[in-house]
């Protein structure tokens, strides 16, 4: 059955009389209701039948009026009729880049109202950063030194370190300080401020230090930990690799010059650009590193013969660089007791030093993180995931690495 027109009727028989009015059908009440009494929107013959399936698809979805247009006459756009003109809106696809750009235009907005909030000064009061200053109550204050010993590692920073022990120093209800130890060393610089700052902790306050070695406490970690009133290791640990190393220096002079590569650098002395990868290191220059290597050696080594009450002509004997386990640490004197888990030496410290009714503090250094530093971090990742691989750009990488050069109480094997 046709039912493409709107006018289309089924009639009883004759002419006139009740059995010959319409009997009214559901869609026409519909039709009423959308388009008005008097069937606005009608077009007639194929235009309707078009209108028909139209109007059901607008019903469906709710949109009882469209944009421009008359009331009644029809248009087509792409064999579809529409009344009173056709709908207006945007594509799919200029649909996805706005919701797109809002979601970007959110992300920044939220990145610049943390900054605002949290403030960019950078500035903090002696405590502040870390919170020490503020803890109530007594308690013994555990400061975390876990990876690399440097400005600020991802997991380590000597802002914070060095912030967490002074807010014990200040704070009259800290009363001790244990140093939880997981890091194959750092920078000789920062190992030394923040060993110093441990010292002036215990000559200021008189309270105990103790120190516990995790997985690794080599070379700076060492160092920062030998003034600590007692050392204790973990049995699987890795301790010891007392000494210096400047790093590794290329000559890639002979690649270069495979190559055809000439360079030239214009300097004031001979040595000012010692350490350059593109020329060969001279023998005077050989013996100016060492010697920077032998003074931090020399400081190293009076630390930890200070520290553990030992001869200096001892500590060297032991301190060719090499790794010792904590049961072999404990036999040459390197630390005093080997412990099964961070909780024993915890209680061993508070029992050690009548602590019983002090509660555990810990200071861990976690890096800031907002919506907009993340999403700078991905863009970075994303570019460096894009770079070259070619030998070139391995090439570059490696001469702009090998101009740092920097004295390290650091492991080679496990950083």
């Amino acid at each position: 059955m046709n039912n493409g027109n709107f006018d289309d009727r089924n009639r009883i028989t004759g002419d006139g009389g009740p059995e010959n009015q319409e009997t009214p059908r559901a869609r026409d009440v519909w039709h009423k209701k959308l388009y008005g009494a008097e069937g606005r929107g009608k077009t007639g013959g194929a235009g309707q039948a078009a209108s028909e399936k139209d109007v059901a698809g607008q019903a469906a979805t709710g949109q009882t009026g469209y944009a421009g247009g008359s009331a009644g006459s029809g248009q087509t756009v792409g064999g579809t009729v529409y009344y009173g003109g056709a709908p207006t809106g945007i594509t799919g696809g200029k649909k996805t880049m706005l919701i797109l750009a809002c979601i970007l235009a959110g992300l920044i907005l939220l990145g610049i109202l943390s900054v605002l909030v949290r403030g960019d000064s950078g500035q903090y009061g002696a405590g502040e950063l870390s919170g020490a200053a503020d803890v109530s109550g007594d308690h013994i204050g555990v400061l975390y030194v876990e990876g690399t010993i440097s400005e600020d590692s991802g997991t380590y920073s000597q802002a914070y370190a060095m912030d967490a022990v002074q807010g014990m120093m200040d704070n009259n209800d800290n009363r001790g300080l244990m140093l939880f130890v997981n890091t194959p060393g750092g920078g000789v610089y920062e190992s030394d401020e923040l060993h110093l700052k441990i010292r002036e902790y215990q000559e200021t306050t008189g309270r105990p230090v103790y120190a516990y070695f995790a997985s690794q406490a080599t070379s700076g970690g060492y160092y920062i930990s030998a003034s600590a009133d007692k050392i204790v290791a973990n049995r699987n640990c890795w301790t010891g690799s007392i000494g210096v190393t400047i790093g590794t220096l290329y000559d890639i002079s002979g690649l270069l010059e495979r190559y055809g590569i000439q360079t030239e650098t214009i300097t004031s002395g001979a040595n000012k650009a010692m350490g350059d990868i593109t020329a060969p290191m001279t023998a005077e220059q050989r013996t100016i590193f060492q010697s920077l290597v032998d003074e931090s050696y020399a400081q190293f080594v009076s630390i930890v013969a200070d520290g553990r009450g030992l001869s200096e002509e001892y500590v060297r004997s032991i301190s060719d660089g090499r790794i010792y386990t904590a049961q072999q640490a404990q036999q040459i004197d390197l630390v005093d007791d080997v412990v099964d888990t961070y909780e024993d030496a915890v209680e061993d410290m508070v029992y050690e030093y009548g602590l019983e009714d002090c509660d555990i503090r810990e200071f861990q250094y976690v890096p800031e993180t907002s919506l907009f530093s993340g999403l700078i971090q991905s863009v970075d990742r994303l570019s460096e995931a894009l770079a070259g691989s070619s030998d070139i750009s391995a090439l570059e990488s490696l001469m702009e690495d090998s101009g740092q050069v920097e004295l390290q109480y650091m492991c080679q094997d496990l950083r």
